[in-house]
């Protein structure tokens, strides 16, 4: 049987992280959770550790020591799983923004043939319920300008719901990924297809977080906005055996 698991960043998640796992155990196919625990002070660690005792061979967690950025705890993550020999390596938000029953989707699209199945907010159009209407546009013109500025053909290039093939992660140098925000997810996708991996959008619905903050902020959009440009000039090679 192939081995999945899902990685979950968590900081301040204490009103969805009991749910969001029981979700993902609910779904067929024994799928694994690795919660990254950025030191969250409302206790959500505290949460993960109590339902470690429930599912004790499924639950995962890695703390560290505060909020040190999106991308690192996706690349400690990653590090883990590959470490651990998982198959498939997935990426979601703790907060039900991706619905888990979208999951099985993404294994899917990697089973049957893609590298990196991406759930995309906009390969269909827009799919996007409860952002306000400028936060829409700032995101689907984000995604137009690094698909022009890079000729990536992804629609959703900052899209955080993704399945990898292990091979993907074992060949991409993770040491070398520069940015941390959310431009980390378009440097991911890049560097899955410059190294060549075949690339596969799933469409999705993406439902703003009903509990809990929001992470996102002007600062993330600015990093990725001159990171691109710096992204566009790098070469991407694998990593080193």
């Amino acid at each position: 049987m192939d081995r999945k698991v899902i990685i979950i960043p968590t900081y301040n998640e204490k009103e969805n992280i009991e749910n969001i796992i029981r979700a993902v155990f609910s779904l067929e196919g024994e799928y694994h959770i690795l919660v990254i625990e950025d030191g969250s002070p409302d206790g959500t660690a505290c949460i993960v550790k109590r339902l470690q005792e429930e599912f004790p061979e499924r639950l995962h967690m890695i703390e560290r020591k505060g909020k040190l950025g999106l991308g690192t705890a996706y690349i400690t993550g990653f590090k883990w799983a590959v470490e651990h020999e998982y198959d498939y390596i997935f990426e979601m938000d703790a907060d039900f923004s991706h619905n888990p029953d979208d999951v099985p989707r993404l294994y899917k699209a990697c089973a049957e043939g893609a590298d990196l199945a991406i759930g995309s907010r906009y390969c269909n159009g827009i799919s996007v319920i409860n952002w306000p209407i400028g936060r829409v546009i700032m995101s689907y013109y984000a995604s137009v300008y690094v698909r022009t500025v890079l000729g990536m053909k992804v629609f959703d290039t900052t899209a955080g719901f993704k399945c990898y093939r292990r091979r993907v992660l074992e060949t991409i140098d993770l040491d070398n990924v520069k940015m941390k925000g959310y431009g980390f997810q378009i440097e991911m996708k890049y560097s899955t297809y410059k190294l060549g991996f075949k690339i596969q959008e799933v469409p999705i619905i993406f439902v703003d977080r009903k509990e809990g903050t929001s992470k996102m902020s002007s600062g993330i959009f600015g990093e990725a906005f001159w990171g691109v440009m710096k992204l566009k000039m790098r070469k991407i090679k694998p990593r080193k055996a």
